[in-house]
């Protein structure tokens, strides 16, 4: 039996691991009791007893718990921004040719959710020369409040709450966003992108967008093929196998002309999908902030980890 701790358990994404992992038989969770879970010796306990420990902790305090960790066979899954770009931790994003790394790995720094639908959409194309490495991209992502944490949960929740928050409110307005880095770095790209994050007054479910004009891409050799559909291929070969990962044949116009960012709410699977024309194109992929956007991710890379089905435990489907 695997002994799993949370550290940060009572924030949104450990509670959704929680939720993921605790009927499962196999797994025994450590828990803290209230008065003990943010004591430093209790913690370190707790986490050197684990075989695995999920972070889900603001960074300074998951660098601290890192730093609390002496059992070398400790898997640690840090779902901070902390360790995603640092050297000696492998990138949990497993449909990018990493599962077995993951297995392996004792330091593993779980995606951004933003991050998540930008890398999903770009590195495929990166990898396949049809976006070029240099090429300076923009991107928007809609979001489910729930991606706040607890503090704008209640915010968004409260009674007589703000009207500002009755329409959707872009944010990261100084293009420093937290999830620049790994966007760039894990998709192949040497430029971050324009990136325009919007929050919008539902729980939760993501829509992240790239647009793309045809003259920027490199599409020789597809003949007959639309660029779309030429896209639409690298797709499907790229994510061929996986199980989360689902790849639309078409446009998706299954919402009469609309795209629902909320269509994946409670679901740890994904959606890409390709729309647009021959010369302005739109690459969109779909999934819940805190499904594949979090703990959903969180609870693949812990499964992969311990060499079960990476689906185990988790919804796909509607």
């Amino acid at each position: 039996m695997a002994k799993i701790f949370i550290d940060g358990s009572a924030g949104t994404t450990g509670l959704r691991i929680y939720e993921r992992i605790a009927e499962r038989p196999e797994l025994e969770v450590i828990r803290l009791s209230e008065e003990k879970r943010k004591d430093p010796a209790a913690r370190a306990e707790a986490l050197n007893q684990a075989d695995i420990a999920f972070l889900c902790l603001p960074d300074a305090a998951a660098i601290e718990a890192v730093g609390m960790v002496t059992d070398p066979d400790t898997v640690i899954i840090d779902t901070s921004t902390a360790h995603r770009v640092a050297d000696g931790w492998t990138y949990g994003f497993a449909e990018l040719h990493r599962a077995e790394q993951i297995a392996a790995a004792k330091r593993i720094a779980n995606p951004g959710c933003h991050a998540s639908g930008f890398i999903s959409l770009a590195a495929p194309l990166v990898e396949a020369g049809i976006i070029p490495e240099d090429l300076a991209l923009s991107c928007f992502s809609l979001t489910g409040y729930s991606g706040g944490g607890k503090k704008m949960i209640a915010e968004y929740e409260a009674e007589g709450r703000d009207p500002l928050l009755d329409a959707p409110r872009m944010y990261g307005l100084t293009q420093k966003h937290k999830h620049l880095p790994e966007m760039a770095k894990i998709s192949g790209l040497r430029n971050d992108p324009v990136f325009c994050p919007i929050v919008a007054p539902y729980y939760a479910g993501m829509e992240v967008v790239i647009p793309l004009h045809r003259a920027e891409l490199s599409l020789a050799g597809i003949g007959e093929k639309s660029a779309p559909e030429a896209i639409r291929e690298v797709y499907r070969t790229f994510y061929h196998g996986s199980s989360l990962i689902h790849v639309l044949g078409e446009e998706p116009m299954m919402e009469g002309g609309y795209l629902s960012a909320g269509a994946f709410s409670g679901r740890d699977d994904m959606e890409i999908s390709v729309a647009g024309g021959e010369d302005r194109i739109l690459l969109i992929s779909r999934f819940d902030n805190l499904g594949k956007g979090a703990s959903g991710a969180a609870i693949q890379n812990m499964n992969l980890v311990l060499g079960v089905p990476e689906t185990t435990g988790l919804v796909i489907g509607g």
